[in-house]
């Protein structure tokens, strides 16, 4: 049977994505289901590197949360920046070679990215009860919606709901909701069932009026809100300046 899925996307990058869908690999696995993460393209500079695949660190903890074994498809496509634009691709954990944004986009990303992104995640919904998948940055990012394999086309494939999460520490936050969704075609703001506020300090009762200032605008509802809480989890990429080091021992594992 095919397994159910979820998808967390983000209007942001660091928004909490990675966290969120680790958090629920770890309560699913409580609750006795089989699942794995899976994220179909992801770009950073920290990887896991097995005894024959590299993929995302981020995905290899996740597999660990979900209590699972670490494998390449749960991330096929991964991107390694070297700069000048210009990127290792990884694909199913294996080397493929180096690429400049322009090339990776127009010669890759719909072609061999996106075939490649499909297989890996048919293989994982065969094999588990549930995937939560992972988007990347925000699905609003209309210079690249074109060429985006990471968001609503893997959502809209597998005819997964989408959770959206923000980062209300950094403001901006609602504004940041709204303008998401309405950059989204219709078809994939359908796919959209709710949000969910993240790293919010104080009182949550504050909340409650923009949230249904919130609903009214966009018709969907604040799914939950997650308090600003410090996680001995490894920062996913380089979006922050000293990630911290992994030791994977089996204390880890």
């Amino acid at each position: 049977m095919t397994a159910k899925t979820l998808m967390i996307q983000g209007t942001s990058s660091g928004a909490g994505k990675t966290t969120l869908v680790t958090a629920l690999c770890r309560i699913f696995s409580d609750a006795g289901y089989k699942v794995a993460p899976f994220k179909s393209q992801n770009m950073s500079s920290y990887s896991y590197v097995g005894k024959e695949f590299e993929i995302s660190r981020a995905q290899a903890i996740q597999a660990i949360a979900a209590r699972t074994k670490i494998m390449p498809i749960m991330n096929p496509i991964l991107l390694k920046p070297l700069g000048n634009y210009k990127s290792e691709i990884f694909v199913n954990g294996v080397f493929y070679g180096k690429m400049h944004a322009r090339d990776y986009y127009k010669k890759f990303a719909l072609s061999k990215g996106l075939e490649e992104s499909k297989n890996a995640l048919d293989k994982l919904l065969k094999t588990n009860d549930i995937v939560i998948l992972e988007g990347a940055g925000s699905p609003s990012e209309i210079n690249l919606q074109r060429y985006d394999i990471a968001n609503m086309r893997m959502a809209e494939y597998c005819k997964s709901p989408v959770i959206l999460i923000t980062d209300i520490d950094k403001g901006g936050s609602f504004a940041s909701i709204v303008g998401t969704l309405s950059l989204l075609d219709k078809k994939y703001q359908k796919l959209v069932k709710g949000f969910v506020i993240n790293k919010f300090r104080g009182d949550v009762a504050i909340l409650y009026p923009s949230y249904s200032i919130l609903r009214k605008k966009t018709l969907k509802p604040v799914i939950g809100t997650i308090p600003l809480i410090e996680f001995d989890i490894p920062d996913e990429d380089s979006l922050h300046a000293n990630p911290k080091q992994v030791s994977w021992t089996k204390k880890f594992l």
